[in-house]
């Protein structure tokens, strides 16, 4: 597909947006009573509470940001939004089992309220960043890495601008890049052999049809060391309510440097407690549309590591799978939204108990 299909899409979709936001003056903003109703008209009424689920900021309106808080109510807006259709980055966040306060789907389930249904919510980018590391040069005083960055949606190229970053221990570096209408870069990195150990590449892209359209992605390689092991092999990383809390895998692990990443900023993470096997260190809130990945870098005895997750922690899926079900069909109503700005696409997927 040319680019300006491509564009034409990204064109649609934020029509699509401007329409369901003129709706919103008009629609129903209570939750449906479907418990007594939910065969009168099914597919209509799970569509009203899958977008009560983003308009809605549930009970209490908060309770993304206090961890220990379950919703008896749920919804996903955010409190200061100034359109339909803004989500909370906690609320969202707290979707993800890689977080440490997450919530559990029975916990989810009870407060939507329908007992007659089950659900899945899957939040993504509008299109997707790929990295394939293609050579390695060794020098005198640094070694060079060549990459390939790959923008695009459904194997479709996307136009974008990028912002590359380079961190290895103590080492940052930054690199701006654009693709070409192949939805291609080629990125080259140069690394110090004073260092050594792990190093990640992250990269942000913005789309050039629209700068609220963000694709991000990181890539964990070696430098002067041995391969790598995977992420959070030696750290849980938990941001929430502005705070990340890092719980360490092994007892002397240690941190180097933390940092916060966006497609317009980085900086250091100021600590703001210190425990035997955790870490708690304060986030910015940048002003700037882009979600933030957060690295971290340190050891475990002699071994180096570098670890990230992103804030708010997607892609996720959530809630019950319906693969290979054929007990009953499933509908799915999909809805574009922002998180601080970014734009991205929620999938929920809803089927009613066969037995109701």
């Amino acid at each position: 597909m040319p680019a300006s299909s491509i564009d034409t899409f990204f064109a649609c979709t934020i029509m699509i947006t401007l329409v369901l936001a003129a709706m919103v003056n008009t629609s129903n903003m209570l939750r449906p009573s479907m418990d007594n109703a939910l065969h009168q008209n099914d597919t209509e009424l799970l569509r009203q509470l899958a977008e009560h689920l983003l308009l809605s900021k549930g009970t209490p309106d908060n309770w993304g940001s206090l961890k220990d808080t379950v919703p008896t109510n749920l919804g996903f807006a955010d409190l200061t939004a100034f359109s339909p259709y803004g989500l909370d980055i906690d609320k969202v966040t707290r979707l993800n089992n890689i977080n440490s306060y997450s919530l559990s789907y029975a916990q989810l389930w009870q407060a939507v309220g329908v007992n007659d249904a089950s659900f899945s919510i899957e939040i993504k980018t509008l299109f997707n960043v790929s990295i394939t590391l293609l050579s390695t040069t060794a020098g005198a005083n640094e070694t060079t890495y060549q990459f390939n960055v790959y923008a695009h949606k459904s194997g479709t190229p996307v136009p974008a601008n990028l912002q590359c970053y380079v961190i290895a221990t103590d080492y940052i570096d930054s690199v701006t890049a654009q693709t070409s209408a192949d939805g291609h870069a080629s990125i080259s990195e140069d690394i110090p052999n004073s260092m050594s150990g792990t190093a990640i590449l992250a990269i942000f892209a913005k789309a050039l049809s629209n700068n609220q359209i963000v694709a991000f992605n990181a890539y964990t390689f070696a430098h002067n060391s041995s391969e790598p092991l995977p992420n959070r092999t030696f750290t849980r990383l938990s941001p929430l309510n502005h705070i990340l809390n890092l719980t360490f895998t092994y007892p002397n692990a240690e941190v180097r440097k933390a940092l916060v990443l966006t497609f317009n900023y980085n900086f250091s993470l100021i600590e703001k407690s210190l425990n035997e096997q955790s870490v708690e260190y304060e986030i910015p809130r940048l002003l700037d549309t882009s979600p933030m990945m957060l690295i971290v870098t340190g050891f475990n005895g002699s071994s180096s590591f570098a670890e990230w997750t992103s804030y708010p922690q997607l892609p996720l899926t959530f809630g019950t799978s319906f693969e290979d079900d054929a007990r009953t069909s499933t509908v799915s109503f999909s809805h574009i939204v922002t998180i601080n700005s970014a734009l991205y696409e929620v999938v929920t997927r809803w089927r009613l108990d066969p037995h109701a």
